[in-house]
């Protein structure tokens, strides 16, 4: 397991995170993303001194763009990769439990 996180661990560097440059017509593209690494074991011992054992382990890697930073006529400028459907949905999703939350109160005290 130790030998498993180092070799994660030796991934974990900027280059996980910001892509190689990209460049076209004087402007320079270089992604950014999020990265996240997780690691678990466990091992057990069920009945009698030598009977019943078992472990396992896992891990997983996610990596999510989220912008990329652009370089022109020597400015950098961040841009952030705008999930449409997660800037609409959670606000409108607030918005009607919000809305529904007085109705919903009545009704659970009117049960009582």
């Amino acid at each position: 397991m130790e030998h498993l996180a180092d070799r994660l661990g030796g991934s974990a560097s900027v280059k996980a995170v910001y892509g190689e440059p990209v460049t076209a017509d004087g402007v320079t593209v270089v992604p950014v993303a999020k990265v996240a690494f997780g690691l678990g074991a466990g091992a057990g011992r069920i009945g009698e001194l030598g009977t019943g054992e078992g472990g396992g382990g896992g891990g997983g890697v996610d990596a999510t763009p989220v912008g990329y930073i652009e370089i022109s006529g020597g400015v950098a400028t961040y841009r952030p990769i705008r999930r449409t459907w997660t800037d609409v949905a959670v606000p409108l999703a607030a918005l009607v439990l919000g809305a529904a939350l007085p109705r919903i109160v009545q009704v659970l005290r009117r049960r009582r």
